[in-house]
């Protein structure tokens, strides 16, 4: 396995003038006595789509559960478009301008296509699913009163993506997207995140293992090892056989 010294404790810098999206600041967490997080600094520009890879069992599903408040943080801060959220609850992250794809995507089998997007209205005042989901995902239209059960892997994935947005986040939380899906539906996905983020200037942390996708979709790629941040590049310098390795088991 190839080592790297972890960087510096430094937030990384963006563009003057600029605020982060989202500021991850010195960020513990555990899982009862042991620490799982070690003090992770990630900075976020509006608009970016950040990449944070990493095999299995490095930190990757506890960092996106700690950001919504599933796991608690154990000290240090989280803050959303200049807004503390660390000590809030997951409801009122949401609130706050975090949505969250979680793995395995989680969406409700026996509820319609329909039902399961208007489960993301509850923080705003709309009734009805925005019509521009629709647009964005339009097989979900043809299968709006579908049960999400029913629908495949892909779709569902579209779905959880789509039910997340009606919540209409600042920055979206994507936890392995790409597991179980094919390779043509993966492309896709590709597409329609960085279509997203030019359509609002939304931010997107995606946690990866498969570096094409990451390479394809992603600003600025992180690779997470025990819990700690061990590289980082901007897509434009990523050196992809150094990330490789790291990604070998």
């Amino acid at each position: 396995m190839l080592q790297t010294a972890p960087t510096s404790s430094a937030v990384p810098p963006i563009q003057a003038g600029v605020e982060p999206m989202l500021a991850i600041r010195d960020l513990h967490a555990a899982y009862g006595q042991s620490e799982v997080l070690h003090g992770l600094d990630i900075a976020v520009a509006p608009g970016e789509i950040v990449a944070v890879m990493g095999r299995n069992g490095m930190g990757k599903t506890t960092l996106m559960k700690t950001l919504m408040g599933i796991v608690p943080v154990k000290s240090g801060s989280i803050r959303v478009d200049g807004v503390e959220v660390g000590g809030l609850k997951s409801h009122q992250r949401v609130a706050r301008g975090l949505a969250y794809v979680p793995q395995g995507r989680m969406i409700f089998s026996a509820m319609t296509v329909q039902e399961n997007i208007e489960t993301g209205l509850t923080v705003t005042n709309e009734r009805r699913v925005p019509g521009e989901l629709y647009e964005m995902f339009p097989v979900l239209l043809e299968m709006k009163g579908r049960r999400g059960g029913n629908l495949s892997g892909g779709q569902q994935q579209q779905l959880a993506i789509a039910r997340a947005l009606a919540s209409r986040p600042k920055v979206l939380l994507l936890d392995e997207p790409t597991e179980g899906i094919q390779p043509s539906i993966i492309r896709e996905m590709g597409r329609t995140l960085k279509a997203i983020r030019d359509a609002g200037g939304l931010s997107i942390v995606v946690s990866e293992q498969v570096l094409s996708f990451a390479l394809d979709v992603a600003d600025r790629v992180l690779v997470i090892e025990n819990g700690a941040i061990v590289h980082e590049a901007a897509r434009a310098e990523i050196d992809e056989a150094q990330v490789a390795r790291f990604l070998s088991v």
